[in-house]
């Protein structure tokens, strides 16, 4: 058979096809070689263009607080990548457990540094728990980071939250896989090698000199969460607000700052004030605790502990002699150590596991009564009160305002009634039982109107005359008060050999009449 192309038949039967001198079949060595070649080429170039991936949990705050942060946390990149994609990455953070992403940008915005997913929880329900476990796996868990969002708007119910929110981080934790856990301390350990000096290197530096890592301090890293925690105080605006409505002094402020140093000095965790208004360091800080940074400017997160609104503690730069120089008189210590038994407290919203807390199986079991107020709780909400609670409201209710329920003007009237009338017989016995007390030769003052006059009288003998300077004359009180009562005696002359008379008040008429009368009389001879 002649043609450009031969057909032949191999033993097994398939039919190859030869051109110019060249087999192609399905078991040939050179398909097998080209397909490899394209696959290693297909996922190298994917790998490369491979996203970094970071996790955020957002907890506490309400839903419109939890869209600033997003906007605080990328207030320019976000534009950016509006403008480049034409849409905005949708945010569902209504009902329990909200998602939305962001993508991080290099310093000219051109190039994506990272993904971030963001997950929000509003509430500290054991019914939410289940939902954050499959978040904190093997491959996720040294990428991920919590932040707790706090508002200002209520300082005094901050670390009741903060408590609530750890019980409930650690009781999800305890009850992942021994492997996550073991992950989660290495990861932990790492973190704690990652020590500075007045400065923290947001490029991922450990912050150690000469390579030999810097020693823990007192009360730093004692209750290690996992993952790093990041608290972010919102709405710093509203510090002037307690200032001049409420009345706050420097010393309220400065007392909630060391409250919360000492708090997040035992998880390694880090502050920062945020507001809308006011620019802050909060990118930067949370793109540091994830990793993220631009190869193109490293970035230097520094502490700031003097603007008020404007407050940054990175995580491994505090200390107890820091805290103690803000303002003296606080006690550092024993905030710590009670902080420290809390936080081993089974929470009171979640029940009961029948074993401890993040694995710690000696802690002892407190009472109920402990176990819902706790060694630091009363501490803080006896210096920072609620305004609108009259301090017997249970300050763990979101909206604890004094309600005052209304009472019928008639049954109050009556109710006040009954107690005058009580009072008033208790009043007639005491009388009588003085006068019974009196001695014989003094005299009874008797009952009703005569014993009101009889008293009257008695004062009176016993005061005397009561008298004062009136225009520099002497004037006695009682002549003045029986003057009104006293009527001028009327006015009486002649005219004509007739006896007129007339009341004091006719005096200036008779008068005018009377001079008259002599004007028109003759003058006698």
């Amino acid at each position: 058979m002649s043609g450009p192309a031969n057909r032949r038949h191999n033993p097994g039967g398939v039919a190859t096809r030869s051109y110019g001198g060249r087999r192609d079949g399905p078991g040939s060595n050179g398909e097998a070689a080209e397909k490899n070649m394209w696959s290693s080429m297909l996922d190298s170039v994917a790998s490369g263009k491979k996203l970094p991936e970071k996790n955020i949990l957002v907890l506490g705050g309400t839903s419109e607080i939890q869209k600033e942060f997003l906007e605080l946390l990328a207030p320019e990149s976000l534009d950016r990548l509006q403008e480049r994609h034409k849409r905005k990455p949708p945010v569902a953070n209504e009902f329990a457990l909200g998602y939305t992403y962001q993508d991080v940008l290099d310093t000219d915005h051109e190039d994506t540094l990272a993904r971030l997913s963001i997950y929000f929880l509003s509430e500290p329900s054991p019914a939410f728990s289940p939902l954050i476990k499959p978040l904190l796996t093997a491959r996720t868990v040294p990428h991920t980071l919590a932040v707790l969002i706090l508002d200002w708007a209520e300082p005094w119910r901050w670390v009741r939250q903060l408590r609530d929110w750890i019980l409930f981080l650690k009781q999800t934790i305890s009850s992942l896989d021994e492997e996550i856990k073991d992950i989660m301390a290495t990861h932990m350990k790492k973190w704690q090698q990652r020590r500075g000096g007045g400065v923290y290197d947001a490029g991922g530096g450990t912050g150690s000199e000469g390579g030999v890592a810097t020693p823990l301090g007192q009360g730093e890293w004692d209750e290690g969460l996992g993952i790093p925690l990041c608290v972010v105080c919102h709405n710093a605006s509203q510090i002037e607000v307690l200032e001049n409505e409420q009345g706050w002094r420097e010393e309220e402020f400065d007392f909630i700052l060391q409250f919360l140093r000492t708090i997040l000095m035992k998880h390694g965790a880090s502050l920062v004030y945020t507001s809308v208004s006011v620019p802050n360091s909060l990118p930067t800080l949370i793109h540091s605790m994830l990793g993220v940074y631009s190869p193109l400017r490293k970035q230097i997160l520094k502490h700031n502990v003097v603007d008020r609104d404007k407050i940054l503690i990175p995580p491994n730069w505090d200390s107890w002699g820091k805290i103690r120089v803000l303002r003296d008189g606080f006690d550092v210590e024993g905030t710590s150590i009670g902080w420290s038994i809390d936080v081993q407290q089974s929470p009171p919203s979640l029940p009961s596991t029948g074993g401890s807390v993040a694995g710690n199986e000696d802690t002892p079991t407190a009472s109920s009564g402990s176990r819902e107020k706790g060694l630091v709780l009363p501490t803080y909400e006896h210096v920072i009160k609620d305004p609108s609670s009259d301090g017997d409201a249970d300050p763990a209710t979101p909206n604890h305002k004094v309600e005052i329920e209304t009472v019928n003007t008639q049954e109050f009237l009556a109710r006040q009634l009954e107690i005058m009338e009580r009072l008033k017989v208790e009043e007639e016995k005491s009388q009588e039982a003085q006068e019974s007390r009196a001695p014989p030769d003094r005299p009874s003052l008797g009952k009703g109107s005569n014993a009101v006059a009889d008293r009257t009288k008695l004062v009176d003998e016993h005061i005397g005359p009561v008298q004062f300077n009136f225009g520099g004359i002497q004037v006695d009180s009682d002549g003045i008060s029986k003057k009104p009562n006293h009527q001028p005696e009327p006015i009486s002359f002649e005219t004509d050999g007739q006896s007129t008379s007339t009341p004091g008040g006719k005096t200036e008429k008779v008068l005018q009449s009377f001079f008259e009368h002599l004007m028109q009389q003759e003058p006698k001879k």
